[in-house]
């Protein structure tokens, strides 16, 4: 049977939900590591990542249940949430790489003063203290902070930012053309009829 019939918008379907299963696992699995590890400490960072890990699953598994049992009301609400999650998606991926310094150091500074537990992170991890100043009389978890040799913060994260951002934005392109993907095939799949039921009913 030659690719766009039946059998195969089904199994492109179930590939690029499986494909989507193991982002979200994965997504679960950083957020359970850094956790562990003692990387991230915020849980607020770690709540994001796990709902996103956790909705990104859920909208897999409905898109292989109806591809697999080709549930028309499943396969319409899986292609509706899926096209609004590309909207979304192409939207944030577009605004990263579209941020110039001025704007990626605005950003980077409202984050820091509107957070503790990630700024405590950053300032262990990165080996830094405060964001423009190192202040003696703050706390600082970092190790240079009892030396006395400790940078600021904020050269060292506009140093990263731009490839952050660039990253971010680049997958976040890359998926969201994979969920409009989806969309087609499952707008595809949807008004197929199934050669195994009878001929004459339109599944």
């Amino acid at each position: 049977m030659v690719c766009g019939g039946f059998s195969c918008s089904k199994n492109w379907l179930c590939a690029l939900n499986l494909l989507y299963t193991l982002v979200s696992l994965l997504l679960i699995g950083i957020a359970a590591w850094g956790i562990g590890f003692g990387l991230i400490s915020s849980f607020r960072v770690v709540g994001v990542a796990v709902a996103v890990g956790i909705f990104l699953f859920l909208i897999a598994l409905v898109g292989l249940i109806g591809a697999i049992k080709h549930h028309q009301v499943l396969l319409f609400f899986y292609m509706i949430i899926l096209l609004l999650v590309f909207i979304i998606q192409f939207s944030v991926s577009s605004a990263c790489l579209a941020l110039n310094k001025e704007q990626q150091s605005k950003l980077l500074e409202v984050g820091w003063n509107n957070t503790n537990n990630a700024k405590q992170d950053i300032e262990r991890n990165l080996g830094c203290c405060g964001f423009q100043n190192v202040s003696e009389e703050a706390t600082c978890p970092a190790e240079c902070f009892n030396t006395k040799t400790c940078r600021p913060c904020a050269p060292i994260l506009k140093e990263y930012s731009g490839i952050v951002l660039r990253y971010v934005g680049g997958i976040g392109l890359f998926f969201s053309f994979t969920e409009i993907l989806g969309v087609w095939i499952t707008y595809r799949y949807r008004n197929q009829k199934d050669p195994r039921a009878n001929p004459s009913a339109f599944l």
